[in-house]
């Protein structure tokens, strides 16, 4: 297994590399997030040893059951996350990239040092996903800033299924400029997945969430 994972590794930096040097940037000023949703500790464990300090998940008990056995790395929440949950999910992630209303970010502003967030923009027509409207970034963004115990990095979303990544990801961008503008070091960008993290890549991008193109296949749930 090792093996095969360090090749898929080793192919998806590569990749990372040729298009951040299309977009003028060095590979180092983008952070890959290895997603691991279903995927065994021992797998996890693996992506240590090869150098991967980075790993996301979208469900809050197997992030937490994951995080409480590798505490020694960076967890990123990348899901939705319900308000009765934050408390528990702030103990253990290193960031948060799914705080899209008011509510959520009144339940994670604690004391105690200030967690990394994104606030997420739904890009799709549907309010039932999950993701900020665009047009209410600028204020979500202004009440993040204003929580001391939150620190702004930027935005994140997911592509549109049925629109070309690359525009949804220039759309992004643009929302990300008046996110800047509220607050001045929210600099950052997660987009990306493994079908389309180059077309993110070349929009700015500086967090990627891949995770099969790494993995592989996903184990059948139990």
């Amino acid at each position: 297994m090792t093996s095969e994972l360090g090749d898929r590794l080793a192919a998806v930096r590569s990749r990372i590399a040729e298009a951040a040097v299309r977009s003028g940037r060095p590979a180092s000023a983008i952070t890959t997030i290895v997603v691991t949703k279903f995927q065994p500790i021992e797998l996890v464990r693996e992506l240590r040893e090869l150098g991967v300090r980075d790993f996301g998940e979208n469900r809050h008990q197997e992030a937490r059951e994951k995080a409480a056995l590798l505490p020694d790395v960076r967890w990123h929440f990348v899901g939705q996350l319900q308000g009765k949950k934050a408390r528990q999910v702030r103990a253990y992630a290193s960031v948060i990239h799914s705080v899209d209303r008011l509510p959520l970010v009144q339940a994670l502003d604690l004391p105690g040092d200030p967690v990394d967030v994104f606030l997420q923009i739904n890009l799709t027509d549907d309010p039932e996903r999950g993701g900020a409207a665009p047009n209410d970034a600028p204020a979500l963004a202004e009440a993040i800033a204003a929580a001391p115990g939150l620190s702004l990095l930027g935005v994140m979303a997911v592509a549109p299924l049925g629109e070309e990544p690359r525009r949804a990801f220039s759309r992004l961008r643009g929302i990300a400029d008046t996110v800047r503008a509220v607050s001045p070091d929210a600099t950052a960008i997660s987009a990306g997945m493994s079908g389309d993290f180059e077309d993110a890549i070349a929009e700015g991008a500086t967090h990627l969430r891949i995770g099969t193109a790494i993995t592989g296949s996903r184990p059948a749930r139990a």
